[in-house]
């Protein structure tokens, strides 16, 4: 039997098992970028994502009831759960902000445990797919618990978060790193009003960060996933829904994956694009440029562009007396020094000008 036929019957085999084609879900959401002077304050409020397009909304209508193949793809009664999700990014941090608001007819939060309504997210910033959960290993000759310190949630992360926490963490992380639920890598706030069992509306706001690996051991070997511009991420996230306080089981699992086991396996989160800055929040025009010493020992620089809007011309004035109509360019500086470097454009709109003193520092 060839690899491929292989590989083409346990993709059938797997369809079967979860009950849609793995390649069904063609679905692709959006992560709003945030400009770098307007933040999210994590203070349970809605007030800085009022500036976020309607369009970043994912509410109930997107999510999957998945408790069992009998009710499996119904839809949600908004009388008695109603949930809206917003994504938010902002350019050169790993952050990935959250807003989740909430209607539920029954609050269930009094408990100590994992008995409370959770608002269930995971997260792989590379989209390096795969199980990571120590139950989901492939190799079943290992023991448990070493695969869970050694394995769970080291290259996707699981959250789950309580909605509200009471007299508990924010979060639980399943996985053998909690160190990421805390600052400086997490920071949450909630706003709400009822008390456990009554109905009402809650705001929830977060952060969280992304690890390519992240240890039980702590921070100091962690890789943070690096967010760029129209980058793609796998994200997911269900609603975990109690209704009675003596019930063993929660009442629904609303899932905006349409494979339950996104919870343990990264392969079926859905992917997320960082977005660019909506046009509103963009200049005309703007210089922006980065810089790296490609060589200290020839003091060899490369420099490349990153302004925007439409532009015509470059200037660079390199601070030594010489310069470049480049859009992007490499210099090679005489002398030692700390110099000026400065970038000029030119377009329909008008021009732009970025100077950056002394950050090109040669020996």
């Amino acid at each position: 039997m060839s690899f491929l036929f292989r590989s083409i019957s346990f993709l059938f085999f797997l369809s079967f098992l979860t009950g849609i084609s793995i390649a069904q879900d063609k679905r692709k959401f959006k992560i709003f970028q945030f400009p770098a002077n307007m933040i999210p304050t994590i203070d349970g409020k809605v007030e800085d994502w009022k500036m976020v397009d309607p369009s970043y909304n994912i509410g109930m209508d997107q999510l999957w009831d998945d408790r069992d193949d009998s009710v499996r793809h119904r839809f949600a009664d908004p009388k008695n759960l109603d949930v809206n999700v917003k994504v938010g990014w902002v350019k050169g941090m790993n952050r990935l902000y959250f807003l989740y608001e909430a209607y539920d007819d029954y609050w269930d939060f009094s408990l100590t445990n994992l008995h409370n309504d959770i608002f269930e997210v995971v997260v792989d910033g590379d989209q390096s797919g795969g199980p990571f959960i120590s139950s989901f290993h492939p190799n079943k000759n290992l023991n448990q618990m070493d695969t869970y310190f050694s394995y769970q949630g080291v290259h996707a992360q699981n959250y789950h978060i309580f909605t509200p926490a009471k007299e508990k963490d924010w979060a639980m992380v399943w996985g053998s790193q909690p160190w990421i639920k805390d600052l400086p890598y997490a920071n949450a706030a909630y706003n709400y009003n009822f008390k456990p069992g009554e109905s009402g509306r809650l705001t929830l706001e977060f952060w969280i960060t992304p690890f390519d690996y992240a240890g039980p051991e702590g921070a100091s070997r962690a890789l943070e996933s690096v967010l760029t511009e129209n980058k793609e991420i796998g994200l997911s996230w269900a609603v975990l829904d109690y209704d009675d306080v003596k019930a063993t089981k929660y009442n629904g699992f609303w899932n905006l994956s349409k494979v339950r086991e996104m919870y343990g396996n990264a392969s079926y989160l859905l992917p997320f694009r960082l977005m660019p800055l909506e046009k509103p929040y963009l200049k005309p025009i703007d210089a922006q440029w980065s810089f790296i010493v490609t060589d200290m020992n020839r003091r060899m620089v490369s420099f490349t562009d990153q302004s925007f809007g439409e532009i015509s011309t470059w200037n660079w004035d390199f601070g030594d007396g010489t310069s470049s109509d480049k859009q992007h360019t490499v210099h090679f500086f005489q002398k030692p020094g700390q110099y000026v470097v400065t970038l000029s454009i030119k377009g329909p709109a008008g021009t732009s000008r970025l100077s950056k003193v002394w950050d090109v520092t040669l020996k």
